[in-house]
């Protein structure tokens, strides 16, 4: 078999699992922060690509001077694992396509929680079930935030 390294992580993956994309380390230009307008761009690309996917109950959360880890958070619900996958899949060609670099993604073979990092910005896209279990909104909201979603299990008494 042919197996391949994710090299910032370490871990080792079966192609099978992470379909074409090239997971790579990061280079300086990615650790010494972007451009604010090519961030803006970045982001507004992900929200414009999961509101063309039909992406459920999608939020924004501002990071930046909060946290070193990316600009922007976008958290968002399919209503399917094959919905979920489908959406981080597109997100990352777009993104491959528009900007030329490749994003990292953790959780793609059973598609219920997706991390998509695009180093400026990171993605997670739930299930809705998923998603009210671990309310990263709450979680990640400096009291700024909106509330998540009801799922539709809480809905239904």
């Amino acid at each position: 078999m042919d197996y391949r390294s994710l090299g910032r992580t370490g871990l080792m993956v079966s192609p099978l699992c992470i379909g074409t994309f090239n997971f790579t380390q990061p280079t300086p230009e990615d650790l010494a922060g972007a451009d604010p307008a090519e961030v803006e761009a970045l982001h507004r690309l992900i929200l414009a690509s999961l509101d063309d996917d039909q992406a459920v109950e999608t939020i924004s959360i501002p990071l930046a001077g909060k946290s070193s880890i990316a600009d922007f958070m976008v958290i968002a619900s399919g209503r399917s694992t094959r919905q979920v996958a489908s959406m981080a899949m597109k997100l990352a060609e777009k993104i491959k396509a528009e900007f030329g670099r490749s994003v990292r993604i953790e959780g793609l073979p059973t598609a219920d929680w997706v991390l998509i990092d695009a180093n400026d910005v990171i993605v997670h896209l739930f299930r809705p079930e998923v998603r009210s279990f671990y309310n990263l909104e709450r979680m990640w909201a400096f009291g700024d935030a909106p509330t998540p979603p009801a799922s539709p299990a809480d809905r239904n008494p």
